[in-house]
């Protein structure tokens, strides 16, 4: 089992900084690429570009709870949240 896990290519997990701009703010986020592939699909889903989807999803945690404390977390959550959605579908 350890295998399906430990197997990955290492490209799935190396670290991919982009810059973005959050509400008129230019910052990076660090995530493992695979992570990345995730919210690029999940733009595409929502017809925008990936950096156009991370930033309202910043605007609306911050509108929800006032701050984006840990936000390289939340979107990997978030990945996880779409992947789940998608699993029901099938």
């Amino acid at each position: 089992m350890c295998e399906l896990f430990a197997g990955q290519k290492q490209s799935n997990y190396q670290f991919l900084t982009r810059s973005i701009r959050l509400n008129g703010q230019c910052t990076s986020v660090r995530l493992e690429r695979k992570f990345w592939n995730i919210l690029d699909e999940m733009a595409e889903c929502e017809d925008v570009s990936t950096p156009q989807f991370i930033s309202k999803v910043h605007t609306e945690v911050v509108a929800l709870h006032g701050e984006a404390s840990n936000f390289a977390s939340l979107l990997r959550c978030a990945c996880l949240v779409y992947l789940e959605k998608q699993a029901e579908v099938v």
